[in-house]
């Protein structure tokens, strides 16, 4: 097999996956894990793989899951608007899951003092709550993907296998009549395990996320419960919305909930 055939053998399977370890691969592709090893770290200097200690994890061409510090600063007011009506929907002493993301990070802000318990992938929403007392805080382990802090992959799965919650809030990247996308392939697998572990599923989404698709299919708009959006919707994007069986709720700047008309 020739270099460049087997590396990219390596990369197909690793991007179906999301994560795999060292001998997995050196045992599918067939050949030694110190070979397996230095495919690795040329795919990994190339940017499109991420190399763990014991494997890789898929990152595509690296545009994928921008740093939360780039996404942090747009539609700002609109994420506040979104975090406001989900954050009024969690009642002192459930038990809700946040995704990493600006806006469930926005929902987190406002249950600061609160008594919940958070569950989460996220370093950044961690933080907020580790010296609390109000709150109870578990913090879900695994690859933490690179600028974002979020826990993402096998080790997160399994340890949500043991997780319930009255809620699960997810962010995502792009959403049609049909289905919910997100960036990447392992996030996406992570995140399908948190809707398992939930009572309610809650999709949080500006308007600029209504009507596009992204890289990765996270699942149909029908496996969820409940989307809430801002109100700064165009006609087509209402239009779709109208279309859908999940409840919307629409969220503007005076803090009052709506829905598709």
């Amino acid at each position: 097999m020739l270099v460049e055939e087997r590396r990219q053998r390596l990369l197909d399977l690793v991007s179906k996956r999301g994560y795999v370890a060292l001998t997995d691969l050196a045992r599918t592709i067939q050949v030694s894990e110190s070979t397996v090893r230095r495919d690795i770290d040329h795919l990994h200097d190339e940017g499109v793989l991420q190399k763990t200690r014991g494997g890789a994890v898929y990152v595509g061409n690296g545009a994928n899951l921008p740093a939360l510090e780039d996404r942090a600063g747009a539609q700002i007011e609109e994420k506040k608007q979104i975090a406001r009506v989900a954050a009024a929907r969690i009642a002192d002493g459930e038990s809700v899951l946040l995704d990493g993301g600006t806006t469930t990070l926005e929902v987190a802000r406002l249950l600061i003092g609160r008594a919940v318990q958070i569950v989460t992938n996220s370093l950044p929403i961690a933080m907020l709550f580790s010296s609390r007392h109000e709150a109870d805080l578990v913090l879900l382990g695994g690859y933490i993907y690179p600028r974002t802090g979020v826990a993402l992959g096998p080790w997160t799965v399994r340890m949500l296998e043991d997780i319930h919650v009255h809620q699960a809030i997810l962010s995502v990247g792009g959403v049609t009549d049909k289905a919910l996308f997100n960036s990447n392939v392992l996030l996406v697998e992570t995140e399908r395990q948190m809707m398992r572990c939930a009572d309610e599923v809650v999709v949080v989404a500006d308007h600029t996320k209504i009507g596009r698709p992204a890289l990765a299919m996270l699942c149909e708009l029908s496996a969820i419960d409940t989307l809430i959006v801002d109100a700064d919707l165009t006609a087509d994007q209402r239009r779709l919305l109208d279309r859908t069986d999940v409840r919307v709720l629409i969220a503007d700047a005076n803090g009052s909930v709506g829905e598709p008309s």
